[in-house]
């Protein structure tokens, strides 16, 4: 079983910037996805980026394009999600999140960290 533990959260201005970090064990099998989610309460959890540990390929929902990046450091098994230009509609719980190839199931999940932007 994969197990995920995100940190780096906290409280910025708007336009500031955070990086949160997401550490990956238990896993045996090189292709997995990492992902980063966000939810607000009262609404779904929506996904923000993506990547594929074994080439890198990354996807990320548009509105956050431009502004965030997810990179990964595979000695550290850990992944990144540097957030720069922070909106405060980007306040959320964020998750990190991890699945198999083909990466259809996001079924090992961190217990969040949470993300708030104020004017």
């Amino acid at each position: 079983q994969v197990r995920v533990v995100e940190s780096g959260g906290g409280s910025v201005l708007a336009g500031g910037s955070l990086t949160l970090s997401c550490a990956a064990s238990g896993y045996t099998d090189s292709r997995i996805c990492m992902g980063w989610f966000r939810q607000v309460p009262g609404k779904e959890r929506e996904v923000v980026a993506t990547i594929y540990a074994v080439t890198g390929n990354t996807y990320y929902a548009d509105s956050v394009k431009g502004r965030f990046t997810i990179s990964q450091d595979n000695a550290k098994n850990t992944v990144y999600l540097q957030m720069n230009s922070l909106k405060p509609e980007d306040t959320a719980m964020y998750y990190c999140a991890a699945a198999q190839s083909p990466c259809r199931n996001y079924n090992s999940w961190g217990q969040g960290t949470q993300v708030t932007v104020s004017l």
